[in-house]
């Protein structure tokens, strides 16, 4: 099998879909039925553009969403106030750029409420309509395959931080109870569900500062645990999971070492793994898995990050190709599929990437594959 194309999962929104979430982010008025025609307008030219890049796994962009973590506060219960902001460890070594990242409006601005009472969901009325506009783009648009993010327990207890349960794992617990019906829902669908888990990496240097490696992956552990909870008696095949150390340019000087949370990131029920492997903090990540590559699983996927998502250089399709050639020499072609670093579109209205430019990098990743494939 030839090497398929996907990315990450969230793409640059339109200004007119901006409006709207943040209409409705603010308590402002605006008028729903408007609102669910412009995203399903909106999703239908995302679909429509990744489709002309070369994309063969699509994804909704993430068109509706907030973020993709915190949108959870509008469809589960429990979510109220405002969680403290902690800047990442690398940021905080280097307070120049951290201050002109802020002023120049490099940090981006939206509710992160704390959990102060029980999390329970309030339907998957958001879900289905998310879905929906999904399935009739890929329908028009002839895409084949589709998939749609979810968060993991993990990174909504990094982002959304815990005031109501008596200790972290019963707030994981708890979230792993109420995700379920969302992550059955998307597969039920004839989606791939994707799990974003940046929790497993980047709340190390985010959350746990101050522990040391070894208590960082003792919690890590705890959130895979919470993870397959929810995941019991979903197949691993329409899976993915990703990692990363956050999406935004800066040092990264305090990143955890692939290598150290390697296990951990496997150890999740999901048949796809989606890892960061082009920017230049983790580019030479590849050799781990070479030199691990006796520790995975026969059934795991490998989806590498072959394209940047902080930076507006469009990659030259020959470095595509020479970066997914060091995959599937390691565990074949038919067990790697190309990917992005991370989205373009982590948070709506928020991106230091040019939306046309994103769509150029998509464009040349699937080039790049084609390159490969036909060395390969």
């Amino acid at each position: 099998m030839p090497i398929r194309v996907t990315h990450t999962g969230s793409l640059p929104r339109t200004q007119e879909v901006v409006d709207l979430i943040f209409a409705r982010e603010n308590g402002d008025a605006y008028d729903p039925a408007t609102f669910d025609s412009v995203m399903a307008k909106n999703c239908s030219e995302t679909v429509r553009k990744q489709v002309e890049a070369g994309i063969d796994v699509v994804s909704d962009g993430e068109t509706s969403k907030i973020s993709y973590a915190t949108y959870v506060k509008d469809r589960y219960t429990g979510f109220s106030g405002d969680s403290p902001r902690n800047a990442p460890a690398d940021l905080k070594l280097f307070p120049s750029f951290l201050k002109r990242l802020a002023q120049d409006g490099g940090t981006p601005k939206y509710a992160r409420p704390m959990c102060t009472g029980p999390v329970k969901s309030k339907g998957q009325d958001e879900l289905l309509k998310d879905i929906h506009h999904l399935k009739d783009a890929m329908a028009t648009h002839g895409a084949a395959e589709g998939f749609m993010n979810a968060a993991s327990p993990g990174v909504i207890s990094l982002f959304l931080q815990n005031d109501h349960y008596a200790s972290r794992d019963e707030y994981l617990a708890a979230l792993s109870d109420a995700m379920r019906d969302e992550y059955r829902t998307i597969l039920d669908a004839g989606l791939f569900l994707q799990l974003d888990c940046p929790d497993l990496a980047l709340s190390r240097h985010m959350l746990f500062a101050d522990l040391s490696d070894d208590a960082f992956l003792k919690i890590a552990a705890s959130h895979v645990e919470a993870l397959n909870n929810a995941l019991q008696g979903l197949d691993p095949s329409r899976i993915r999971v990703h990692i990363c150390w956050g999406n935004y340019e800066g040092p990264h000087v305090c990143d955890i070492d692939m290598d150290k949370v390697f296990s951990t990131f496997l150890s999740v029920n999901a048949s796809q793994l989606l890892f960061e492997t082009s920017n230049p903090r983790h580019a030479h990540e590849w050799q781990v898995f070479r030199d691990r590559a006796s520790e995975i699983p026969d059934d795991k996927v490998l989806v590498p990050g072959v394209i940047d998502s902080t930076s507006n250089f469009v990659e030259h399709p020959e470095v595509v190709a020479e970066r997914l050639t060091r995959f599937a020499h390691i565990v074949g072609t038919d067990r790697v599929i190309a990917g992005s670093d991370c989205g373009f579109g982590t948070f709506a209205g928020f991106g230091a990437i040019d939306p046309d430019i994103a769509y150029a990098k998509l464009k040349s990743l699937a080039e790049g594959t084609a390159l490969a494939n036909g060395r390969l």
